[in-house]
């Protein structure tokens, strides 16, 4: 029954979302690319002697929420490395955390500007 009510909100949650047109960017963190405008890349670096980043959020400056988790589902970044994501230039709110348990996690926040053609970099401990 459970698994039922779950499939039900989460139905309920993908129409509430779809039918919001662009509202849902707001929600979502927006996308990283938007058509028509130049990009450059934001790299996550993980400077932590022994944990590894589970969560990366990336939104538009001027959407709601830092939005949803950017990485590939399972993927992780370990100690000393990074992810590179492509990002059309401009303002940038990045959060990136690591879960310790179901209630229990470490997180960090950066506004940054990503400039056309450039990388910017944000380090997480």
């Amino acid at each position: 029954m459970k698994t039922l009510l779950r499939a039900a909100a989460a139905a309920a949650v993908i129409g509430l979302a779809g039918g919001l047109g662009g509202c849902a960017s707001l929600i979502t963190g927006g996308e990283l690319i938007r058509p028509g405008e130049p990009t450059g890349a934001l790299v996550v670096r993980n400077v932590s002697q022994g944990n590894s980043i589970d969560v990366v959020l990336v939104s538009d400056c001027s959407a709601h929420t830092y939005g949803l988790n950017r990485l590939p589902s399972g993927y992780s970044i370990p100690p000393g490395g990074s992810y590179t994501f492509t990002v059309s230039a401009g303002c940038w709110d990045v959060g990136a955390g690591e879960v310790l348990s179901q209630n229990s996690w470490t997180e960090g926040y950066a506004r940054v500007t990503v400039a056309a053609g450039r990388t910017t970099t944000v380090q997480s401990r």
